[in-house]
Parts: C-alpha cells; sequence; structure tokens
C-alpha cells in the first residue's frame, strides 16, 4: 500500500459512480500530505469528475469591485478593514458601470458579470444601479451581486431588477477573524434559495491553520443548500493585513480542496461550476472548470485596481483554460 492509496481508490471509485461522500470522508481526503501520491489521485478523480460532469464546458466569470472605504466588518484577511486599511473612499459611477456592463455583453463567452460593493451599502441606490446594469447586459451576461447581508424581501427585489444571482460566503473564521455572525451570512444564503436566485459559494479565505473537518463544513455547506456554483479560494497573505503573518497555503493544497470540493458536490443537483481562486492551472486539472477575471476593487490586493495588480483579466483566464486543456471560443 502506497500512503494509503490502496484504500483510496475504492472510495474514488464509488464517489466517482455518483455517490455523495460522507462528511468523515471528505475529511479523509482532506487530511492527505498535498504532495503524496494517494493527494495526485484524488486531484485526478476531481478532474475526471468535473470534466465528465460539465461536458468539458467552463464556465467564465468577472468581477468588479465598485467601492472602498474603511469597511466596518473588519475582516482581518481583508485590505479594506476599517481597524487596518490605508484606503481612501472611491466609487465608481453609473456611466463607469454601465460602460464595463457595455463591454462585458460583447463577451460571448462571459457567463456572469459580477459587481462587488463592501459589506455595508445604501440598497435603494444599489437596486437603481442593478436595474441600469441589467439593461445594459441584456441579452449578455447574467448580473450577479457579491454584496453584505440582505434579507428574501430584497432578494427578490435584486431579482426584479434583473440581478440572476448572489456570491455570499460563511467564510472562514467568520465571526472570529471578522464582526459578522456565521449566523447572519446564513440567512442571506438562505433568502437568496428562497427567493429563486443563482446561489454562488465559496471554501474561503483558506489559510494554513484551517483543518480538515473546517474545510469539510466549509465544503458540505454548498451541498446542505444547493450552490449553483461552488469554489475553493486561499487567503492571501497582504502586506498589513492582521493575519498575513499566518501564511498562506500553497497552490497544491489549494488544488487538493479544489478536486475534493468537486467530488464532495455529488449530490447537488444545482451545481453548474466549481471554480479556483485565484485563477492557476493546477486548480483547472484538479476539478475546477470556472476563473474570475477581476478589476476594480479586490480585498486580496493592495493595488487601488486590481488589474494593475493581482487580478487576472479574461484573456488571462482564457490563455489558462487552454493550457488545462479545454475548450474555449474567444469572443469576437
Amino acid at each position: 500500500m502506497r500512503n494509503g492509496t490502496d484504500a483510496i481508490f475504492p472510495l474514488l471509485n464509488e464517489i466517482l459512480a455518483g455517490r455523495p461522500p460522507t462528511r468523515d470522508e471528505i475529511v479523509r481526503l482532506l487530511s492527505l500530505a498535498e504532495g503524496s501520491y494517494a493527494a495526485s489521485i484524488v486531484r485526478a478523480a476531481g478532474n475526471e469528475l468535473t470534466r465528465r460532469r460539465f461536458g468539458g464546458q467552463t464556465m467564465l466569470l468577472q468581477q468588479i469591485g465598485v467601492e472602498t472605504f474603511p469597511c466596518p466588518a473588519d475582516c482581518k484577511f481583508c485590505v479594506f478593514g476599517e481597524s487596518h486599511s490605508e484606503f481612501p473612499r472611491t466609487r465608481f459611477g453609473n456611466d463607469e458601470l454601465a460602460g464595463h456592463a457595455r463591454h462585458a455583453r460583447g463577451e460571448r463567452d462571459l457567463f456572469a458579470l459580477f459587481v462587488m460593493y463592501m459589506h455595508t451599502y445604501d440598497f435603494d441606490s444599489l437596486l437603481e444601479t442593478m436595474s441600469l446594469l441589467s439593461r445594459e447586459l441584456a441579452g449578455g451576461p447574467r448580473l450577479v451581486v457579491n454584496i453584505g447581508d440582505f434579507d428574501e424581501g430584497q432578494a427578490r427585489a435584486l431579482k426584479a431588477a434583473g440581478v440572476s444571482g448572489a456570491y455570499h460566503v460563511r467564510r472562514m473564521g467568520e465571526g472570529v477573524d471578522t464582526k459578522i455572525a456565521p449566523e447572519q451570512r446564513l440567512q442571506t444564503i438562505r433568502a437568496i434559495r428562497a427567493a429563486g436566485m443563482d446561489w454562488y459559494n465559496c471554501v474561503e479565505p483558506v489559510g494554513p491553520e484551517h483543518t480538515p473537518e473546517e474545510l469539510a463544513d466549509q465544503i458540505l455547506l454548498g451541498r446542505e443548500y444547493g450552490c449553483f456554483n461552488h469554489a475553493a479560494m486561499r487567503r492571501v497573505a497582504v502586506p498589513g493585513s492582521p493575519l498575513t503573518a499566518r501564511g498562506q497555503i500553497t497552490e497544491l493544497r489549494l488544488a487538493e480542496i479544489t478536486a475534493v470540493t468537486a467530488l464532495a458536490m455529488q449530490g447537488n443537483a444545482n451545481l453548474a461550476s466549481i471554480a479556483v481562486h485565484e485563477p492557476n492551472a493546477l486548480g483547472l486539472v484538479s476539478g475546477a472548470n470556472s476563473l474570475y477575471a477581476e478589476s476594480g476593487a479586490n480585498p486580496r490586493d493592495a493595488a487601488a485596481r486590481t488589474e494593475e495588480g493581482r487580478g487576472y483579466d479574461l484573456d488571462a483566464c482564457r490563455r489558462l483554460f487552454r493550457e488545462a486543456g479545454f475548450r474555449v471560443t474567444p469572443a469576437e
């Protein structure tokens, strides 16, 4: 037996045949040493499952960070936390956002445009902007929000304004590394689902201190509530943020978590794709078929506009898809 690999094969074969893994089995898969032969088999299984499940198709996503200011959610992993942020107050105007939307409408392979606000926001103003962007995107990509918590009535209002889904996560360390109650995040997730919106979820932000048990619980939330898109994202050690000293996991470990996330989503009939973030080729051969391009504000970037820093643009994401062996049709 090679590092337990002989015992892993039967489990992976059952999962690939359609049986959702239990929490204990997910913990077991996440406990493998990232550079081991057994872990490489898990990554291969995630890759096989995703390509088979989605017919080799990719999902290209784009996010615009609309504004910056010291945020009262005070997340210790985010450059905008009010206790440590050095960012001034900035905001894209509606005319600039409308221009982004018109450009996105011309990207034939772009599935959705995400608009990200800070945790606190004026809902009426946001709703007006979403209505504008929905009109600009007509016939093009879907419109998705990444915003602070909201209730079911607000979710239904967003949907009526043309918003198809929301990215919302009960993050790793929620309530400890943030000032947001975990239950508040879950209430919003329930509101998203009750309103009939697509729910985009993620295992994030993963750091070296997070245990296989914590990761398994985060993964399984997506199966419990039926997420539309699941993902894995590592915490970036941005200089100046309080959690920088804890370091960050390798892309190899992130790929392992991505693979287990893909395998664990057996039994989630709502799932449309698996993302890895930030974009990387190793994740795309370990169970991911979705990437996010980014512009504007980015909670993992010290640059005011992430397209000038860490952010990948659409063409860079397309290149990664191709290098990982996916079929990609560029926008004309």
